[in-house]
């Protein structure tokens, strides 16, 4: 089972080598890791550079969806692993997932569960951040729970969806995930086998209010699909939080539009 990892980097000198570290520790070796350095400013290219078996691909600053698409684009593998440039893999990462695949060869698409440091400290998940398998499109409206550094999916599944939505600043891997759940089952290995590093001031999510602003837009896709209805209930009550989110940030005419939006999904449209 070959996999191609991509690891899309921004001015991530101080975190890079960490993560290609965990990759090229694996108890199962990988194909090929691709990094796309997205335009950094510092020496995030640089520190690519100490690895010999590691690919540089760089590109002028387009946003992760663009260099993470780009790395899709340039793997030569059948399969795709993601991880960020500030996260870690733990080193049975990838052998657990191979082998849930190969004793469920129908999967496309899989993940694990996830250790989380926040500012120096190990968190505690929340109830609604624990995992299942299977059919969980409906489980992941709210807030999707798959980490994309604990992700490994079938690159003909990602050709055959489409890829990540480059218009999307954040929430990219969410709207990606939904188009999969959409039709696809996932797999599941229920074990803690990345660790995300949170609370730095460079954290994407950290730089735009209001995610569930994005969210929508990758749920508004799946309206009169097959999931119409609890997309539409979804939808109106992401609305109804932007609303507040609205006030709070004195952003009127989001206001304004967030109420239209709200009537026109109640009347069906």
């Amino acid at each position: 089972m070959d996999i191609s990892v991509i690891i899309p980097a921004y001015n991530r000198v101080n975190s890079l080598a960490r993560a290609i570290e965990s990759v090229l520790d694996q108890t199962h070796k990988v194909a090929e890791i691709i990094v796309i350095d997205d335009g950094s400013t510092d020496a995030t290219s640089e520190v690519v550079k100490v690895y010999e078996d590691v690919l540089l691909l760089r590109q002028k600053n387009m946003g992760v969806s663009s260099a993470r698409n780009n790395g899709i684009m340039m793997a030569s593998s059948e399969w795709i692993a993601f991880l960020d440039s500030d996260d870690t893999w733990h080193r049975d990462k990838i052998a657990k997932q191979v082998a849930l695949h190969k004793k469920e060869p129908q999967l496309k698409f899989s993940y694990t569960d996830e250790k989380w440091i926040h500012k120096g400290k190990e968190t505690t998940l929340s109830k609604k951040s624990a995992k299942s398998g299977g059919d969980i499109f409906a489980e992941s409206l709210s807030e999707c729970t798959i980490a994309s550094s604990s992700t490994i999916v079938k690159k003909s599944l990602l050709t055959s969806v489409g890829l990540f939505d480059e218009s999307l600043e954040v929430c990219e891997d969410y709207d990606l995930w939904l188009r999969i759940l959409s039709e696809h089952e996932i797999g599941l290995v229920d074990e803690k086998l990345i660790t995300k590093y949170s609370g730095h001031d460079d954290q994407l999510s950290m730089q735009y209010w209001g995610l569930d602003r994005f969210r929508v837009r990758g749920l508004e896709k799946h309206l009169d699909g097959s999931h119409d209805v609890i997309v539409r209930k979804e939808l109106i009550v992401k609305y109804e939080l932007l609303l507040k989110e609205a006030l709070k940030h004195e952003r009127h005419d989001d206001h304004e539009l967030y109420l239209l939006r709200i009537d026109q999904l109640r009347a069906g449209y």
